[in-house]
């Protein structure tokens, strides 16, 4: 144990071993993310046959009607005690049935139309569930690996840089996966190449079992009903300005993400280079990811993640005025989005643990599986919402599913959701960082307090239980 320069208790640095351990679970978890975000509405419209505003309301009822799962896992996990720990051994336990349902959802099965909108009704809610039975744990987990604020900012770096890894494989490697296994036949080629990447998922994820330890523990263990943890929740005021970040965030990324497809195929006109040209904003985000901590050290949490979204709109609004025929720029404008865009995303992570801490500091009750889990939910309907605005805006700007042509002004409005619509919510996202107050110091002092309870046997006022 020792202490850093402003005094802070705190463990000795990870081994790279864990953190990378740590990184391979959302490694795993980023394949089937980044198919469902990238690639499934394209699979739903032009592959599996679904409508455009059908894929829309499939999206928002679907993760709007399964919202509820990732709080009741999390309440599930806080209360899990098996000698792995609480949230380890969840990654043991699903990482198969998370293979299965994954395989499932991208089968298109041989039935009339209405028993295919059936099939996806049944298929994408049980794959949002058991992805969240399995992500929830994951998450809440980075909050129990170390308690020191800037090891959490390293490990989410670090985590993140593998993650979006995940991202470049299923970028790089999705299409000609379903080119080649299923030599002609996109339906089979889909199902057979999320079969290749499932089977790499579950490896990474017992590999992240095997790796990884939970050390944090609640300062002062306690009893609580449900519904007690969920008043605790709502009354941090620093998670509830987190998830409200996170319900943006994501509501402009699935609007953003999910146009790509189409942006390249249809105003770039070059479907050809859409690996390409995935796989490039994939790697710019590996290499974002790893800067996070070097601007945390300069700026505060707020700040920093501030400045990143002014820098994602910058680069969103030069695309936008960017023609079809510039593609090195596309490329390049494309790359620096996605670098300034993962850039964040360990900062908002770190974010999340950092409010736990705070949270437990206020009332004495650690609920981290809750925490994250809620936080989660807030990812859920921001999910929801953009899923369903892009489907809903498509269909407004006459976008039709396997149509060999598509209207200038479907392109247009497919330009538009692509590039404008999501510089909206990275606008919202400064207003609302100006209200996270948990900079470097603060997250020290909290991390004292709670350290002295461990010793002391504390409740959040200093008196004893």
């Amino acid at each position: 144990m020792g202490a850093n320069m402003a005094g802070e208790p705190r463990q000795d640095r990870l081994a790279y071993s864990e953190i990378i351990g740590y990184g391979l679970g959302d490694m795993a978890c980023n394949v089937m993310f980044q198919m469902v975000l990238t690639f499934m509405p394209f699979f739903y419209t032009d592959v599996y046959g679904l409508e455009a505003a059908t894929m829309g309301a499939l999206f928002l009822i679907a993760r709007a009607a399964t919202a509820l799962a990732d709080p009741i896992i999390g309440l599930v996990c806080d209360r899990t005690e098996t000698r792995w720990g609480k949230f380890r051994p969840y990654l043991l336990w699903m990482s198969l049935p998370f293979a299965v349902i994954g395989v499932l959802a991208f089968t298109t099965p041989d039935f009339s139309p209405f028993g295919k909108q059936l099939y996806a009704c049944i298929t994408y809610p049980l794959l949002l569930i058991i992805y969240a039975a399995i992500n929830v744990p994951y998450c809440a987990l980075g909050g129990v690996i170390t308690g020191d604020a800037h090891e959490r900012v390293r490990l989410n770096g670090y985590r993140s840089f593998l993650a979006t890894a995940g991202g470049a494989l299923v970028a790089a490697g999705t299409l000609p996966l379903v080119h080649r296994l299923g030599a002609g036949n996109e339906q089979r080629g889909y199902q057979l190449a999320m079969m290749t990447l499932m089977a790499i998922a579950v490896v990474l994820f017992l590999t992240c079992f095997l790796l990884v330890r939970e050390r944090v523990t609640e300062a002062t263990p306690q009893s609580a009903k449900l519904w007690q943890d969920v008043k605790v929740l709502f009354s941090n005021d620093q998670w509830r300005v987190v998830a409200a970040l996170t319900f943006v965030l994501f509501a402009a990324l699935v609007i953003q993400d999910g146009a790509t497809v189409y942006y390249v195929t249809w105003y770039v006109g070059r479907s050809d280079m859409i690996p390409a040209f995935l796989t490039a904003g994939m790697v710019s985000s590996m290499i974002g990811s790893l800067c996070a901590g070097s601007l945390t050290a300069r700026l505060s949490k707020a700040n920093a993640y501030s400045l990143l979204q002014a820098l994602i709109i910058v680069a969103s609004v030069a695309l936008f005025f960017t023609s079809a025929e510039q593609v090195p720029l596309l490329f390049v404008l494309y790359a620096l989005q996605q670098f300034f865009t993962q850039m964040a995303s360990p900062i908002l992570w770190s974010m999340i643990a950092d409010t736990a801490d705070y949270g437990e500091y206020a009332t004495g009750r650690r609920i981290t599986g809750l925490t994250f889990s809620a936080a989660l939910l807030a990812l859920k309907m921001g999910t929801a919402v953009g899923g369903a605005l892009l489907g809903g805006l498509l269909a407004y700007v006459g976008y039709h599913s396997q149509s060999t042509n598509q209207s200038a002004e479907a392109i247009y409005g497919i330009v538009v959701l692509f590039t404008l619509v999501p510089t909206l919510g990275h606008a919202t996202l400064i207003g609302l960082a100006r209200f996270y107050s948990l900079d470097a110091d603060r997250c020290i002092e909290i991390r004292k307090e709670l350290s002295m309870r461990v010793g002391a046997g504390t409740g959040p006022s200093g008196m004893a239980d």
